[in-house]
């Protein structure tokens, strides 16, 4: 069968995004204008959040969000070290330590458990992900946060639409943060957004993300030093367009989801993705297989070779930062040996991400799965793949 290359992700580009960036293009403010107060008006209403701040990167804005809570050098925060985004960076970027905790090893997010357990009198905040699309567990997280004093910031980068417990992901943290580069199903190249309802801290986010124009004839200029970290009227528009048929674009990625899971319960050893009791709904940012005991990192590393010499683009899922240089050679209270971390490194290793997003056909699908299930032959001698 003949098929054409099929890209890990692609961004869906209509109409209404034309539309849009012709219309800054075309005025006067390609900054700081009408384009982004809609935006951030119109993502905080999808978020069912009160307020929202629109940011160059997901990574910046969380870098905001510790320089507003006054979390800096001295301070620790409590993370994971997988995940797609490595949101977790900007703790080190603010200067605190990124203290890392072991995950939950069916949803990839942060465990509770194992998040109390890292708890120090320097700790001054959690930050939690909901790990490709899977809500984490939210309700012990804030409990266990809110019995030691601790900030709580939520990283929804991947999980756009998920639902936990009746509630949408980003509704959780004291600030939750979004990134909107590839493979987002809501995709503006780059940026991001932080949402809130604390009243007091929303001013300190959007003084500390950029200088205004507003703020020209400010008493207040100058007395804190504001990055140049925010969204361009241009990135605000393709922003609006992507949020007004978002849901319309997850229900269609839902269809792919649902094709490969037909053909993969004909794959032996191969599960559907694991989906707890607490998650109302799930829209995975990729579609994430775990291969099983007998693959090596090296193994995976070949099907990722095959798969792409077969015309399918993969990728490992995660490259957990605590195995990544800086983080190994930065001293014992950041680096981290393997196995200490035991689940982040067994999943961090086997897991590969598909091909998710709108322009999939069934076709394209069964051609992925068929080749995965040929590739895992060859190159584990007949080892199942699971998750």
């Amino acid at each position: 069968m003949e098929i054409d290359a099929i890209s890990l992700f692609e961004p869906e580009c209509g109409d209404r995004e034309i539309e849009l960036v012709c219309a800054v293009l075309q005025s006067t403010r390609w900054g700081d204008g009408p384009m982004l107060e809609g935006f951030e008006q119109a993502f905080a209403g999808w978020a069912g959040r009160k307020y929202a701040v629109a940011v160059g990167s997901g990574t910046l804005g969380t870098w905001i969000a510790l320089r507003a809570m006054g979390i800096g050098p001295g301070d620790e925060v409590i993370c994971t070290s997988h995940a797609w985004h490595q949101v977790a960076q900007a703790i080190t970027l603010a200067g605190a330590t990124p203290v890392f905790a072991d995950i939950n090893y069916w949803t990839g997010s942060l465990s509770p458990e194992k998040a109390a357990l890292k708890i120090t009198p320097k700790t001054r905040a959690i930050l939690a992900g909901n790990t490709n699309g899977h809500p984490a567990d939210w309700e012990p997280l804030r409990a266990l946060a809110d019995a030691h004093g601790l900030r709580l910031i939520e990283d929804s980068t991947e999980a756009l639409g998920s639902r936990y417990k009746g509630r949408t992901v980003g509704s959780f943290g004291d600030v939750a943060v979004f990134d909107f580069s590839l493979p987002s199903a809501l995709c503006t190249g780059e940026g991001g957004m932080l949402v809130t309802d604390d009243d007091e801290l929303i001013h300190e986010l959007r003084y500390l993300r950029q200088r205004r124009i507003a703020d020209r004839n400010s008493v207040s200029v100058g007395s804190r030093v504001p990055l140049q970290a925010g969204m361009s009227e241009l990135t605000a528009a393709l922003g609006l367009a992507q949020l007004a048929e978002l849901d319309e674009r997850l229900a269609l990625r839902k269809e792919a989801e649902g094709w490969y899971q037909a053909h993969m319960e004909s794959f032996e050893g191969v599960k559907p993705p694991y989906i707890s009791e607490d998650a109302d709904e799930v829209n995975w940012m990729l579609y994430v297989v775990h291969l099983g005991k007998r693959f090596t990192l090296s193994a995976r590393a070949q099907m990722i070779d095959d798969l792409k010499s077969s015309g399918v683009e993969t990728a490992a899922y995660s490259h957990p930062l605590h195995q990544q240089y800086y983080y190994m050679n930065a001293g014992e209270t950041i680096g981290r040996q393997r196995g200490l971390l035991r689940d982040t490194d067994r999943i961090g290793d086997r897991a590969l991400a598909l091909p998710l997003h709108t322009q999939l056909d069934e076709i394209q699908v069964q051609y992925i799965v068929t080749t995965l299930k040929d590739t895992a032959t060859n190159v584990g001698a007949g080892a199942a793949i699971y998750l």
